[in-house]
């Protein structure tokens, strides 16, 4: 049998190949190489001044495409993309043979971490003028990334006067071997391996005073020492030092609208800030706006819901599909023109007070409760049963309603396909659940570049890639 053993290394051609022509014109490095030069950089903050004296910087255009190409395929870390710069040929082809070592891609990145959060907003413009994006059914979702920290810097009020009172008390022993040491071992050296000691517990302690004075200044729950921008999120990997990655995904092709980085554990109060965000994106107003129950926060849905955009979104208890119980808010009849409830026994219960957000209803007289065959499952309390109330509870109450829609169950089943498969392909596809770069700026900067990695992976499926290059140099 024959084999091919391949060409000398060593033999010199006479015309030697172009590295271009060593890359398909149908792949994909050809389409990233597109997007970039198809952006307008200066528009986004980048600053261009090829007569500026000093030493020559690196091209921001090749040095962006290096970065959004490497996150692509999950090669995020400096170093990997130095490696690949030497012995990836795509990379070689893409940044035109230049290898900025691993220090000046990670500067780069640290440097235009504001410019490189504003790309994924060019990415969808660019996507609305393709069509690809409608902006008529928006579904919002968030998900949880490590932040590069350790949960073990976290701190809060309880772990810091923990610690303060730790080392006031070994500073008390401390003082307290040394005047015993002076009196009678003076010669034996031992005050001055506890000065030392001494000298670091009270150094701990003003860092422990510093943090917790900022805890309580800033009203924080936690800081960590690490990334102070961080904060404690709970995800099924346990507790991590960590932020949310909010995005808002349109519902043709599933792409990707807006994308943020929130330094809060739930997604409570996100709904009306992210949707504003990605209608100012599209310059007009969704016509639906669709999430989780995990966003079911009235006064925020009804922020989206007085702009006349139809909101899709469960409450816990709609999500849960619970049935209520038997004394349930819900089978209490409320009495709008006397401003009261009705128990399921007749009996009523009037307003007693009111506060930024909730009405409160009491039974007229705590001895019909105590009295009541029902006492001991509708209430335990002794002074008998009280109800609150929204302040927007007919809001809530429509709302609810308005979910259980044909039309809206049918927008709500399309949410999981649609805004789910984003976060999946970024955090198993790329590997990526977890940010390298530290403070907000920062993480904001990665999110933005692995969204819009996505959105280029949907337009390179929809287009092809010979197809979306000539779109892109056409734009």
């Amino acid at each position: 049998m024959a084999y091919r053993y391949g060409n000398d290394r060593c033999q010199g051609l006479l015309f030697p190949p172009s590295v271009d022509e060593s890359i398909k014109a149908n792949d994909p490095v050809r389409a990233y190489d597109a997007f970039i030069e198809a952006l307008d950089l200066v528009k986004i903050g980048f600053d261009f001044d090829p007569h500026k004296v000093g030493n020559p910087k690196y091209y921001p255009v090749i040095m962006l495409k290096v970065l959004v190409y490497g996150y692509s395929y999950g090669i995020r870390s400096s170093r990997k993309i130095e490696r690949a710069l030497h012995h990836n040929l795509s990379f070689i082809w893409l940044a035109r043979g230049l290898k900025p070592d691993h220090k000046t891609i990670a500067e780069f990145r640290r440097k235009y971490c504001r410019q490189l959060a504003k790309v994924l907003k060019q990415c969808a413009r660019i996507c609305i003028r393709l069509n690809l994006i409608e902006g008529n059914t928006l579904f919002l979702d968030g998900s949880k990334f490590r932040g590069n920290a350790s949960i073990k810097n976290s701190w809060d009020k309880k772990k810091a006067e923990a610690v303060l009172a730790k080392v006031d008390q070994r500073i008390k022993e401390l003082l307290t071997e040394c005047e015993r040491v002076d009196q009678s071992e003076e010669q034996n050296g031992s005050l001055i391996r506890m000065g030392k000691e001494l000298e670091d517990q009270k150094h701990l302690k003003a860092k422990v005073a510093g943090i917790l004075k900022e805890l309580e200044e800033e009203n924080k729950k936690s800081l960590n020492t690490t990334d102070p921008d961080s904060t404690r999120i709970n995800s099924p990997t346990g507790s991590n030092a960590g932020y949310s990655l909010q995005s808002v995904v349109d519902d043709k092709h599933g792409l990707i609208l807006s994308s943020d980085v929130v330094s809060v554990n739930n997604d409570l109060y996100q709904f009306a800030k992210q949707i504003d965000e990605a209608n100012r994106v599209l310059n007009k107003k969704c016509k639906v706006a669709c999430a989780d129950s995990g966003y079911a926060t009235t006064g925020e849905l009804a922020k989206i819901d007085e702009q006349d955009i139809l909101v899709v979104v469960p409450t816990q208890r709609q999500a849960s599909r619970k049935e209520p119980s038997l004394f349930a808010k819900e089978l209490f009849f409320y009495d709008k023109s006397n401003d009261c409830y009705i128990c399921p026994e007749g009996h009523t219960l009037t307003f007693r007070s009111t506060d930024e957000k909730n009405k409160y209803y009491k039974i007229t007289d705590y001895r019909i409760c105590l009295s009541c065959q029902h006492y001991g499952t509708c209430t335990r309390s002794g002074s008998g049963r009280g109800i609150s109330r929204l302040l927007q509870e007919e809001i809530r109450q429509r709302l609810e309603a308005q979910y259980l829609e044909p039309e809206s169950q049918a927008i709500y089943k399309r949410r999981k396909e649609k805004v789910e498969l984003p976060f999946g392909h970024i955090k198993r596809n790329l590997k990526a659940d977890f940010f390298l770069l530290r403070g907000l700026h920062g993480v904001k900067a990665e999110a933005s570049l692995l969204c819009t990695c996505f959105n280029l992976a949907r337009m390179v499926t929809i287009f092809g890639v010979p197809g979306l290059v000539q779109i892109l140099k056409n734009i």
